[in-house]
């Protein structure tokens, strides 16, 4: 196991009553993720809601991304894969608010598909340095999201609910 999953399943164990969301934030953030959001997919929308957000000012809960029918939306959405990009460059085609995203000093992402039934409800989006991304990382993240999928599915679900009955 790497050190830093040690580290950061250590920090797990310390007892502190936190939600699905924040424990997630904070595991990441123990391994170099700088920007931290789960998004919820709302396809009756055709837009992905920010539900939780390590940046309140620039990404607010609540805020909203287009949904399009791109090469981003057939990786995570379609096929149920991670997308990663490294670079600036690899993610501005995607992503309207690259400028805001390099801005704050972050040059690359992973987006992490949220799967119940075979259905993607949202995702979780890092963001760090231009080559953080690394296969070493990368699978630290996937554990840490795979651990905490349940709870984030029935948190998102949930969230499918609320926006379907108006609450």
């Amino acid at each position: 196991m790497p050190e830093i999953l040690r580290q950061s399943l250590t920090w797990r164990k310390s007892g502190l009553k936190v939600t699905a969301f924040s424990q997630l934030h904070a595991d990441c953030a123990a391994l170099g993720t700088r920007l931290f959001t789960v998004t919820a997919l709302d396809e009756a929308a055709a837009a992905h809601r920010r539900v939780y957000t390590s940046h309140p000012l620039e990404y607010p809960v609540q805020g909203t991304k287009p949904m399009e029918k791109d090469a981003w939306h057939a990786i995570c959405v379609v096929a149920r894969r991670t997308f990663v990009a490294n670079t600036p460059a690899e993610f501005s085609e995607h992503f309207f608010d690259h400028e805001l995203i390099v801005s704050l000093g972050l040059g690359s992402c992973a987006n992490l598909p949220v799967v119940a039934d075979g259905v993607v409800l949202g995702t979780v989006n890092l963001l760090a340095e231009a080559g953080h991304f690394t296969p070493e990382r990368l699978a630290a993240y996937h554990a840490l999201v795979g651990r905490a999928e349940p709870a984030i599915s029935a948190a998102l679900a949930g969230f499918g609910q609320a926006a379907r009955s108006g609450t």
